[in-house]
């Protein structure tokens, strides 16, 4: 539970992406684009490095601390990727403090350790709820982003980024649509662990009550926006819901039971 429980292949790396993020999210503003580029760059390489070394120990560990960092890295990286192909968007890497306290947290929180794995299925169960939660995650930033264009064109002032409203509109459905879609995917391949790979498991928890009410919450956003056109405000905060719904399921449950009942799931 503390870093020095950490092989040091894991804290180095760690540690660098720290502070790489920590420099993006306070001086990125004060340099090059190619210089941000490259950081950028660098601080993804290290994350995804201490990510490897953690996922990749034996026994694995697995918790809500490695959830957040995963969930971290995928936002950035897809803002990353993002800003190569909208320029628009700009270099505003305020959420990179979000990835340095995620990675952080995670030397902090390891999680539990998993002599051996139920299933020899349940590897993808985990990598479908990872790609899951990173897609939500990018979806609500752009819904974010989104509400901030919004409320600037209504001010009648400058909007915080280029990219026209009807565009970041877009590229937020399209996010809310692929999260969707894994999260079924993530639903289905639990159904089946639980019932047909450990019938000893238990299905109904409180983890996959939370990602139930998310699917349903993003199933009535989708088919509203199909069917009416939802849009804004509507549209956000129920994207919101979704999230802070999943957030809850597996990162809030974990994080009862790791850090204030001190229990292993």
């Amino acid at each position: 539970m503390i870093v020095s429980a950490s092989p040091w292949w894991t804290v180095v790396p760690a540690l660098g992406a720290a502070a790489g993020y920590a420099a993006l999210a306070l001086g990125a503003a004060r340099l090059g684009r190619a210089a941000v580029t490259g950081l950028v760059w660098a601080t993804l390489a290290l994350h995804a490095l201490a990510l490897a070394a953690t996922f990749g120990s034996v026994p694995v560990r697995f918790g809500f601390a490695p959830t957040l960092s995963v969930t971290a890295w995928l936002v950035l990286a897809v803002y990353a990727v993002e800003t190569q192909l909208y320029p628009q968007l700009g270099t505003r890497w305020t959420l990179a403090g979000l990835g340095a306290a995620a990675v952080l947290l995670a030397l902090l929180f390891p999680g539990t350790a998993y002599p051996s794995l139920a299933s020899p299925w349940l590897p993808l169960h985990w990598a479908l709820g990872f790609a899951s939660y990173g897609l939500l995650g990018a979806a609500v930033a752009h819904g974010w982003m989104m509400q901030r264009t919004e409320a600037a064109i209504r001010a009648g002032g400058m909007q915080p980024t280029a990219l026209p409203l009807l565009a970041l509109e877009r590229l937020t459905f399209r996010f809310v649509a692929a999260a969707f879609a894994l999260l079924t995917l993530t639903l289905i391949a639990g159904w089946t662990f639980a019932t047909l790979l450990a019938p000893t498991a238990r299905w109904i928890t409180h983890k996959t009550v939370f990602t139930a009410l998310s699917w349903a919450v993003l199933a009535v956003l989708l088919w509203g926006r199909w069917r009416w056109g939802w849009r804004g405000r509507l549209a956000v905060r129920m994207l919101y819901a979704a999230g802070a719904l999943l957030l809850l399921g597996y990162v809030g449950s974990h994080f009862v039971l790791e850090v204030i009942l001190r229990r292993a799931m």
